[in-house]
């Protein structure tokens, strides 16, 4: 049977920061290899107006598909502005973030070339963390960033 998704139909976890009240984002991770993929992973995310996710970088290549509303890209330390019907392709590694500009929702469906990917943020969602996320494992993973660098030292 073929994997579908209806991203019309999904139930999105919110996140919000309690450092930073612009951080908020409602998301899930629809395709991984938690779901059974072999090659990649997706993640479908909403921002409302004046909202961003978070800097951060993934371990994979991203391409980031904008199905409805405006925003802006970070990618490095450039800035450029999106819309509903473009892809903005972020290279593996490569630091980014994406800012809600507009009056509506902005909803987002980014694809990795990868079936898991880790996301590194460079701020703490809340005092303590967590800064890393792990897209694909079998239970979701989110950790702080010095437990993360301890446990890949072992």
């Amino acid at each position: 049977m073929p994997q579908i998704v209806d991203l019309q139909n999904l139930e999105l976890m919110s996140f919000a920061s309690e450092l930073d009240p612009t951080r908020r984002v409602s998301a899930t991770f629809p395709i991984s290899s938690a779901t059974g993929t072999a090659a990649s992973c997706a993640v479908y995310f909403e921002l409302e107006p004046g909202a961003h996710v978070g800097v951060h970088t993934d371990s994979s290549e991203e391409f980031i598909v904008v199905l409805e509303g405006e925003g802006l890209a970070l990618l490095g330390e450039e800035t450029a502005p999106v819309r509903e019907g473009q892809v903005v392709v972020v290279p593996a590694m490569e630091r980014h973030d994406l800012t809600n500009t507009g009056t509506g929702p902005l909803r987002i469906l980014g694809t990795f070339a990868g079936s898991t990917s880790v996301a590194t943020f460079e701020d703490d969602l809340m005092p303590g963390g967590p800064r890393v996320f792990v897209i694909g494992a079998p239970t979701p993973i989110a950790l702080p960033l010095e437990q993360e660098m301890a446990a890949s030292a072992h």
